[in-house]
């Protein structure tokens, strides 16, 4: 009998040492799902410089406001927010990353989120909360600086 819960506690272990690595994935899949939903339910949403709510959001507002709905918090700013996170190569991009762009010519000055297709959600200062392609070669894509990934997503 003893030989037998040996084997069952090893056969146990192997199935759960197999399973365990993936556990992380399908939750940070569903989290950035989630992220995109939200993200994208926000549309059409008014700009308001400095805006947290909605009531209306700035850029980062947004994103902060979105990621929060979400169980994450992020920093305030676009530039603090591109400090931070791990850096993800424009062909890996994934629903949930934050994609950072120069519109103003100093820099990081943008952030929306990515939510996969070629597509990401921001804030808009002339059209507030809206979906734009990424890799519009008319304005996106000039100004694209790169992007993050956010712990948890």
């Amino acid at each position: 009998m003893n030989l037998v819960k040996k084997i069952f506690s090893v056969l146990a272990m192997s199935i759960l040492l197999l399973v365990a690595p993936f556990a992380g994935q399908a939750d940070a899949s569903t989290k950035a799902t989630n992220i995109s939903k939200t993200a994208t339910s926000l549309t059409g949403i008014k700009y308001r410089y400095g805006g947290t709510t909605r009531a209306g959001f700035d850029c980062s507002g947004y994103v902060g406001y979105v990621f929060k709905q979400n169980g994450l918090k992020v920093a305030r700013t676009s530039r603090a927010m591109y400090a931070s996170g791990r850096s993800v190569n424009k062909s890996n991009l994934r629903s949930g990353d934050l994609v950072f762009f120069d519109i103003t010519g100093r820099g990081v000055s943008h952030v929306g989120i990515y939510i996969g297709d070629g597509k990401f959600a921001h804030a808009s200062a002339s059209k507030g909360v809206r979906v734009d392609r990424i890799n519009d070669p008319y304005y996106w894509a000039k100004r694209y600086i790169g992007a993050k990934r956010v712990a948890g997503v």
